[in-house]
């Protein structure tokens, strides 16, 4: 059943990220990539990793969100027509994907227990986090309990970070100076 939901909400993602490719309306862009922020955290959520899904909800769809639209209000909100072919920018995504999936060909088996990640600290975080912090999921026990001040931090950075963007889409604007003579001047 599970692998049922995860390739429904991948298919799902994969026609979203297709309709993002598809539009010039960037409004409709910017809704379509919070639809795939929230599917990507159902995916989490589905794979039992609920930290996770509660950051990719809250900034990759909330901020994210929030801030390209303000970014839309500041510019236009059609697409405008390229002055190149997309040929350049296409054969650097696919470098790029290729040297991705080269970096991950000695990587072992997904799940495998035996690898150095699962046999030193993992070992001993999955032995004493339940009965240490009494939290059932280790990942949140990790990240609660035991690096609670470094994940405070983290938040801490991305809050300051996402407050900065907005200062900086809401700069003031410069009054407009009066023309000697019109109403309100003070020269006498």
């Amino acid at each position: 059943m599970e692998a049922a939901i995860n390739m429904g909400l991948l298919t799902l993602m994969a026609i979203v990220t297709l309709g993002i490719i598809r539009l010039r309306n960037l409004f409709a862009v910017v809704i379509l990539a919070g639809i795939y922020s929230f599917l990507m955290a159902s995916v989490m959520i589905v794979l039992d990793a609920v930290d996770v899904a509660m950051t990719e909800a809250s900034v990759g769809a909330g901020i994210s969100t929030v801030l390209m639209l303000g970014v839309l209000y500041l510019t236009k909100v059609e697409e405008a027509q390229p002055t190149h072919t997309p040929i350049l920018p296409l054969i650097v995504a696919v470098i790029v994907g290729a040297a991705l999936v080269y970096g991950t060909l000695d990587t072992p088996p997904f799940g495998q227990a035996d690898t150095v990640m699962n046999t030193y600290v993992g070992a001993d975080y999955l032995k004493r986090s339940v009965p240490e912090t009494g939290i059932p999921n280790v990942v949140t026990s990790v990240l609660a309990s035991y690096r609670g001040f470094d994940t405070l931090g983290e938040t801490t950075v991305v809050f300051a970070a996402g407050i900065g963007v907005l200062l900086l889409l809401a700069r003031a604007k410069k009054p407009k100076r009066r023309k000697q003579g019109e109403e309100g001047d003070d020269a006498s």
